[in-house]
């Protein structure tokens, strides 16, 4: 799944392209893209309109257009949003579920082989602050996003830290790829519980999530299966990982062979004298940091 840094590639190879522009024409052509809302309805309300700003918030690109119309894309798994010209689109594309025509002639195509993908629109800002309130957390390259903020979100849960860090309501963006590599640069075990991180591995968690969202959208992202950029090419994240789908290969830091475990239902990849596993509890024990 395309996660913050794939997104946000998009969204910066995207603007020059779309801010400033108008939405000549909306064409859904997969009702389930846009369910429950029908495709003539997203199309009366987005049609006409000059895109005044592309932007994104978590793993959602959003074009803000003229009038707090705000049209809301998701890629999901396997979601690609691909700008062409006029006379590179006469022929189709496969998988393709909504074509944006553009007054510059240009199209931008939403292809989805497992129709995942959605996309919604939201008419005010108040629609727009409600539906990402119900649904994210803090933006993890914001202001926001400190250690003590991180220390309020952890505090007393049970959860295994990887699980929270896959929690989209608590931190924005975060998926299974920087996930892994973020713990392995912190030091943290995927399994252990986030409510006993001590403040020093807090501290360290939260500039190990930074570094490692940054260093995907330093790359460009990661293309292990379906992602491209918006012209179609690839990322080059996947080349630079330090555990993620390196499965028995040697640790960087100590050479001993990386393990693919389970973790909040996901392939994990850990380094098990790197990132000791936790002890575990005894019955009745209390949940506090050590």
């Amino acid at each position: 799944m395309p996660e913050l840094p794939e997104v946000e590639t998009i969204r910066r190879q995207l603007a020059p392209a779309l801010e400033g522009r108008r939405l000549e024409r909306a064409e859904v052509l997969d009702p389930r893209w846009s369910d429950p809302a029908a495709p003539a309805e997203v199309a009366a309300a987005v049609e006409g309109r000059r895109i005044e700003r592309l932007e994104r918030r978590g793993k959602y690109l959003v074009a803000g257009l003229e009038d707090e119309v705000h049209l809301v894309m998701h890629l999901r798994m396997t979601g690609t949003l691909l700008l062409v010209a006029a006379d590179e689109d006469r022929h189709g594309r496969p998988h393709l579920r909504v074509r944006l025509e553009l007054d510059s002639g240009d199209r931008m195509l939403f292809c989805d082989p497992r129709r995942f993908g959605t996309g919604v629109v939201l008419l005010g800002a108040e629609a727009r602050e409600a539906y990402f309130s119900a649904r994210l957390g803090v933006e993890p390259l914001g202001p926001d996003f400190t250690t003590e903020a991180l220390r309020a979100l952890a505090a007393g849960r049970r959860a295994p830290v990887k699980a929270f860090l896959l929690s989209q309501e608590r931190i924005a963006g975060v998926g299974n790829i920087y996930a892994d590599e973020a713990l392995f640069a912190a030091s943290l075990h995927p399994l252990r519980p986030v409510g006993t991180l001590r403040p020093v591995q807090l501290a360290s968690l939260r500039d190990a999530v930074v570094a490692a969202l940054e260093a995907g959208i330093d790359a460009r992202g990661a293309t292990i299966d379906d992602f491209r950029h918006a012209d179609g090419a690839r990322g080059s994240f996947q080349d630079r990982f330090a555990v993620h789908r390196r499965e028995g290969e040697p640790c960087p830091r100590c050479a001993t062979p990386i393990r693919k475990i389970r973790a909040a239902g996901r392939g994990t990849y850990v380094c098990e004298r790197c990132q000791p596993r936790p002890r575990p509890r005894r019955a009745g024990e209390a949940l506090r940091p050590r």
